[in-house]
């Protein structure tokens, strides 16, 4: 089913309207572990946020405004990528951070990437989601190859990520297996040794 053009609040607001934003997302974010995307409703979001469903509709007109925005709302955070002084110790942490939230009952992490299977809205600001978060840790490259740790500065970062990253979410997503506390590290080693031999070259 296709969903409508994408809405959002029009302004990021302060104040009264913040916490009301922040009420109702947390609501979804709630909705959503609980509930999955078939059972977000408006109604149900209001009355979990304490909020009347008549401000719901109107700030976010519909459930696929509500995904929007609560995708948005992960792109806000101040998060920034680690800095071990290595780049297998970025990766590792990075790793660690990933598996923690794929791991965590329920997690909220796999429930928005279902979501984007079911709402093209929701898909849409994911994917944006995503490439803000792979622009952000282009850094690990370049202080990888400052240390001398990579051969040249032409090294995929977006490539290197992904196989650095990709058996976490086969492990964890696809064959909803338990996490192994060694897998972060040893997908980061396998990752890096690639990097270093160029596999990961943009040339």
């Amino acid at each position: 089913m296709t969903d409508p053009p994408a809405t959002k609040p029009d302004r990021r607001p302060g104040g009264r309207s913040a916490r009301i934003r922040a009420q109702v997302l947390d609501a979804v974010r709630a909705e959503l572990t609980e509930g999955g995307h078939e059972g977000l409703t408006m109604e149900g979001v209001a009355a979990r946020a304490g909020v009347h469903r008549t401000t719901v509709y109107r700030r976010w007109r519909d459930v696929g405004g509500l995904l929007v925005d609560v995708i948005d709302a992960a792109g806000e955070i101040d998060w920034q990528p680690p800095d071990t002084g290595s780049l297998l110790g970025d990766l590792t942490a990075l790793n660690q951070e990933i598996q923690y939230s794929l791991a965590v009952q329920p997690s909220f992490a796999v429930a928005l990437m279902a979501v984007s299977f079911h709402s093209e809205q929701a898909a849409r600001a994911q994917k944006k989601l995503w490439a803000d978060r792979y622009a952000q840790c282009e850094v690990l490259v370049d202080r990888a190859v400052e240390r001398g740790e990579l051969p040249s500065r032409h090294t995929s970062a977006q490539s290197l990520l992904i196989a650095a990253t990709a058996p976490l979410y086969h492990q964890l997503v696809l064959l909803r297996a338990d996490p192994d506390p060694r897998l972060p590290e040893q997908a980061a080693t396998a990752a890096v040794l690639a990097a270093a031999a160029g596999a990961f070259s943009a040339r």
